[in-house]
């Protein structure tokens, strides 16, 4: 089983750098990669990230047009399939590529014939979502614990084309004060573990489901 991470560049009001989505997603990653292997037998490849993916809302950065996200994915999981193998996750951690990356799936599920499944940050308890989300602190207080350093007072560039965007893409700054870095050493362990924990659970799931049918061919339907 071959998974690739998925992340981004952008400013979540949290007071933490550019890079947070990595911050967050490939600790955890790691943490449930060593619980997956003392289950199973199989082993589990990890990819490079792939760093340059869609993402229009204010504050984000280096970011690139959702089908040209579409390409890089395809580009690399074709590669990966070139090498022999067919069950491929994308583990993506921002919250505008989650449904890109369904279609990607699906589009390589159609193509490739390969055996595809998505699993995304927010499923996994630190939600990035400026409106839907309620997990952004708890994802502060992770970085916070991971990177040992306190948060910046967040949102203190200036972003004067911010008001011309949509409500539920603006991010904000936390209502309730941020953890301090002697909170953040309290709470993080558990946090990391508890999602490395429900991480490793899914992967699981993924290797025990049995391979597709025919290679992965999918039969032409006939009248």
């Amino acid at each position: 089983m071959v998974v690739l991470p998925i992340v981004g560049f952008a400013d979540w009001g949290l007071g933490h750098a550019y890079d947070l989505e990595e911050t967050l997603a490939l600790p955890i990653l790691r943490q449930a990669s060593v619980l997956f292997g003392e289950t199973r037998p199989r082993r589990l490849l990890v990819l490079p990230p792939l760093r340059f993916s869609s993402g229009s809302a204010p504050g984000c950065a280096f970011a690139v047009e959702p089908p040209l996200t579409h390409r890089f994915i395809e580009e690399i999981v074709s590669g990966v399939a070139e090498a022999g193998f067919s069950r491929v996750v994308l583990y993506n951690a921002s919250p505008w590529n989650e449904e890109l990356i369904d279609v990607a799936a699906r589009d390589l599920r159609v193509t490739r014939g390969l055996q595809m499944f998505c699993i995304n940050l927010s499923a996994l308890g630190f939600d990035l979502h400026p409106a839907r989300s309620r997990t952004r602190r708890e994802a502060q207080t992770l970085a916070t614990w991971l990177t040992g350093m306190e948060p910046e007072p967040p949102m203190s560039e200036d972003r004067p084309d911010e008001k011309n965007w949509p409500e539920e893409e603006t991010v904000s700054q936390l209502a309730a004060p941020a953890s301090s870095l002697a909170e953040a050493a309290l709470l993080g362990p558990a946090l990391l573990e508890r999602a490395g924990k429900r991480l490793a659970s899914l992967l699981g799931e993924i290797a025990s489901r049995p391979a597709l049918a025919n290679g992965g061919k999918i039969r032409a339907l006939r009248a």
